[in-house]
This record gives structure tokens, C-alpha cells and sequence, in this order.
């Protein structure tokens, strides 16, 4: 993969996730976290597009390089239409999951309820359809308007450098996601970092829940035993315009909150409170000082005491003695 260029690394959240595709233009789309491999969770959400699965990266090695651990590649799924890029770029994994599953669900060939993708990526997708998966990698690497977007959720930080990439000798866990859509009537894994779609089989939008958690327990039981560090988010139809249709007012009000508790949280990432922090405890300290010795200690051993409380109420009472 090419150097990040400007790609920040985003949190795996159904909120930033949901506006992300909305500031691409994309309309009556949200993602919903998936707490359980259950398929009767996902038909709940109908219609689901598509998943996106986060999991821990491991170089995962096969007795045959031209065949995948699960499934099939399918070379001639690009030439039939399927949209897939490969990946060319660090921290760019998560987006290029999202589109994966969004890029491939606006025709009535995929789903009865097709995805408006709006105008920026329609033009992106017809711009690149007749590029190879490398190329259309590259542009999608380089696309101004979905590295805006995509970076707009960047985690804030003044202490790391997003962009950098962590040196090959480093011991650090690597996360990674890809998308499971049904397009054509075959389920496909799309992982930018395979050469090509990885078949698994037929597959409409009515038999995807229980297909795809097939193929999900398969994957997550080739780690050890005890290993949890996954996530999985459904790709639906905008929960609110399901309301709108059946006059569900209960989930409607749900769904409007669950908004808005979006938009606020999405807006205090926006913002780094380190500074901030920082500069109110020197304000304290810096007032406690003022006071005198004496009142800087009393303040000092008073915070001492109230913190040894805590602790000791939070062990049910059985505090360390000296």
C-alpha cells in the first residue's frame, strides 16, 4: 500500500459512518452496529444492504495463493459489474468497506429498494467503470471529495500523527474492514486487499442474513479461542423513512433521538479538549499556589483522601492499608 497521503484514521461508529455517506450525498441510508452473529437481528433491519466487518489483521497464509481460505475469487465479477477497488492506501480501509457495499446497491438488479448515491459518487462510479480494481484503487486513493469527508471524522489528537505509518518492526495490532453485499445474485466478500471478489455463492437480499452469518462463523472461528476484538455493522434502508411508512410514531421518535445523540457526539470529535484540560488545571493549580503552601497541601490531601474513597468504596470497602 502507498503512503496514507492524507488519510486519517476514523473510529468504527454507526454515527460516523451514517453521516460520512451523508456528506457524500447519499440519501436514506444508516448503519446499525450488530451485537450478536444472529440472522433473524438482521432481517429485523430489512432491507439490509450489506455488512461491514471489522476485525483484527493476521497474515493469513494458504496452501494455494490462487484460491482464498473461504470462498472463491471471481476475476470476471468487475467485467459484470460489480464495483470493487483495491486497496492502494492506509486508513482508508474503513471507507473503501463503506462504498464497497453503498456503490454496489444503487440498481434494481441488486435490491427493490436501490440506493440514491447522489451526484458526486455517481459521477466517481461511472468515471472509474471501466477501470481495473488497481486503477480505480488509485482514484478512489485521490479523490478530494471522499478524502474531505472521510477525514471530517478523523480522531483528534495533538500527540500522533494519523498519517504515519507504523514501522514494520513495531508489535502493534493492525484492524482492518470489509464489505459482504449480495450483488447479481452472488454473495461477495470485498477486501481491497484480495486480487479480486471473493465469492460465496448464490444469494438474493432475502436469503443475505442467514448466507452471510454463515460465512461470518466461519471466518471468526479460524482465530483462537477467547478472541473478541470484532465488529459488525448492517448497511439499511434510513430506519426513520420505514416509520414514516407504517406510522410507526414509537420508532420514529427513537430513531429522530438517536440522530441527534449522532450529530452531538459527531461534533465533539470534531474538537481536541486536551488543551483545554490542560490549560484549566494549570488555572487551579496556579490558584491553589496563590493561597499558600498550607492551603496548596490541605487541597492536595483532601483530593488524596477523596480518591482513596472511591477506591475503596469501588472494592466494596476492603482499602489497602499502609
Amino acid at each position: 500500500m502507498a503512503d496514507a497521503g492524507g488519510w486519517s484514521t476514523i473510529e468504527s461508529d454507526e454515527g460516523v459512518f451514517t453521516s460520512l455517506i451523508e456528506n457524500l450525498g447519499v440519501k436514506d441510508v444508516q448503519f446499525e452496529e450488530l451485537i450478536s452473529l444472529d440472522a433473524d437481528t438482521i432481517r429485523s433491519l430489512s432491507p439490509v444492504y450489506g455488512v461491514i466487518f471489522l476485525f483484527r489483521w493476521t497474515r493469513e497464509k494458504t496452501s494455494n495463493p490462487s484460491t482464498p481460505l473461504d470462498g472463491s475469487y471471481d476475476p470476471s465479477a468487475t467485467e459484470n459489474g460489480v464495483f470493487f477497488a483495491a486497496q492502494t492506501i492506509q486508513n482508508a480501509c474503513g471507507t473503501q468497506a463503506i462504498l464497497s457495499v453503498i456503490l454496489n446497491q444503487d440498481t434494481p438488479s441488486s435490491t427493490p429498494f436501490p440506493i440514491d448515491i447522489g451526484t458526486e459518487l455517481r459521477s466517481f462510479k461511472d468515471f472509474t467503470a471501466a477501470f481495473p480494481p488497481e486503477l480505480r484503487g488509485e482514484a478512489l486513493s485521490n479523490s478530494e471529495i471522499v478524502r474531505t469527508a472521510h477525514n471530517a471524522f478523523a480522531r483528534a489528537s495533538p500527540f500522533v500523527d494519523e498519517t504515519a505509518r507504523v514501522a514494520p518492526d513495531e508489535e502493534a495490532d493492525v484492524y482492518h474492514f470489509i464489505a459482504y453485499t449480495p450483488v447479481n445474485g452472488v454473495l461477495y466478500e470485498l477486501d481491497g486487499l484480495q486480487p479480486h471478489p471473493i465469492s460465496h455463492g448464490t444469494c438474493d437480499a432475502e436469503s443475505f442474513p442467514e448466507k452471510v452469518i454463515e460465512v461470518l462463523q466461519r471466518r471468526i472461528a479460524r482465530y483462537p479461542e477467547g478472541e473478541t476484538r470484532f465488529n459488525l455493522m448492517a448497511v439499511v434502508r434510513d430506519l426513520r423513512v420505514r416509520a414514516r411508512e407504517i406510522g410507526d410514531v414509537e420508532l420514529l421518535e427513537r430513531e429522530e433521538r438517536k440522530r441527534r445523540a449522532w450529530a452531538w457526539e459527531n461534533t465533539l470529535r470534531r474538537w481536541n479538549f486536551v488543551g483545554f484540560i490542560g490549560e484549566m488545571l494549570k488555572g487551579v493549580v496556579g490558584m491553589k499556589e496563590r493561597q499558600g503552601e498550607e492551603a496548596y497541601k490541605a487541597w492536595v490531601d483532601t483530593a488524596k483522601a477523596e480518591t482513596r474513597k472511591r477506591l475503596e468504596k469501588r472494592r466494596g470497602g476492603s482499602g489497602l492499608s499502609d
